[in-house]
């Protein structure tokens, strides 16, 4: 994957050079985009970029909760939202992550870390569940939107 990253970086950068800089600007917050878009349907999936589904959450007793309980709610229903799921782009680089405080909550999602579930409760260690990363199609869809936005100006 890493070296299918390079070999786009490396061809790409040649055609990027040759772009007006408001065109280049257009290019990244089309692209910025699409990402997020391919992000959003991958989490909707509950997928990790390599095709592999979510670890599955943690069995909760709920029998002594007072109140509604809702089940089979589907994980990171608001963090794929474009208000939590934020994109920037220049002409130099395109960004597609989170911020603030849900950043901390997906870095810990992402790469499986320790966290308290609750102010006071003790840590939990949380599975690895890959939020954000490139598949073999994001790869193709970037070569495509460049090549689209190169012969369609």
């Amino acid at each position: 994957m890493t070296n299918r990253l390079k070999a786009l970086e490396d061809w790409a950068a040649g055609l990027l050079g040759q772009l007006e800089p408001a065109s280049r600007n257009k290019l990244a917050r089309s692209l910025g985009q699409a990402l997020r878009r391919s992000q959003q349907q991958r989490i909707i999936a509950q997928q990790n970029p390599d095709g592999s589904k979510y670890a599955p959450r943690k069995q909760r007793n709920l029998r002594g909760k007072k109140g509604r309980v809702k089940r089979k709610v589907k994980m990171f229903q608001k963090l794929r939202t474009s208000s939590f799921l934020k994109v920037q782009g220049d002409g130099n680089a395109i960004s597609v992550g989170f911020t603030g405080r849900i950043a901390r909550i997906a870095r810990v999602h992402q790469y499986g870390l320790k966290d308290r579930p609750e102010r006071g409760a003790p840590d939990t260690q949380y599975e690895k569940r890959e939020l954000l990363g490139f598949t073999e199609t994001d790869l193709d869809l970037i070569r495509d939107e460049l090549l689209l936005h190169l012969i369609v100006p």
